[in-house]
């Protein structure tokens, strides 16, 4: 008689224990899940892609409002932008349409997108400091590797994702 309630102790035992490892599995899942998009939300994860010049940059968007419209508006196809060079530092060309800014007084470095104003876009190839929404960062690509691919003057910039 003891033996029969020793094991049926440890079957309950067990049992239990199956199950609340189960919940932890699932538990485990669904914060990784969970923590997943906090990352997602933290580092965005979208990117885009700007064509130039017969080059095709991937750029990853910050997280805010801007990139979020942004990407709303390239779902419905690409947008051209006609940019002018600017300052020696700079490509910069009106978007056609505004999008929400969350302006900050940064100093850009090359490779960096940029809102101004609301409605243009800047691509730097070199540093400046002034009151921008950043949308993104061209990955991958050197500062000489952009010098050349934006050349020199005007270029149009492909927007798309």
């Amino acid at each position: 008689m003891h033996d029969k309630r020793i094991m049926l102790m440890i079957t309950i035992i067990l049992t239990l224990l199956g199950i609340m490892a189960v919940g932890a599995i699932g538990n485990t899942q669904n914060s990784t899940a969970d923590s997943g998009n906090d990352v997602l939300n933290d580092s965005y994860g979208e990117y885009m892609k700007i064509e130039v010049n017969g080059k095709v940059l991937n750029v990853k968007l910050e997280n805010n409002e801007a990139t979020k419209n942004l990407i709303e508006k390239l779902k419905n196809g690409a947008i051209k932008i006609n940019a002018k060079e600017y300052g020696g530092f700079e490509k910069v060309g009106d978007l056609g349409f505004s999008l929400p800014t969350n302006d900050t007084y940064i100093k850009t470095s090359p490779g960096d997108l940029v809102l101004y104003q609301g409605n243009q876009v800047s691509l730097f190839y070199n540093s400046n400091s002034w009151n921008y929404t950043k949308l993104g960062e061209v990955q991958n690509v050197s500062e000489t590797e952009l010098k050349n691919i934006l050349g020199t003057g005007d270029v149009e910039l492909v927007l798309s994702l």
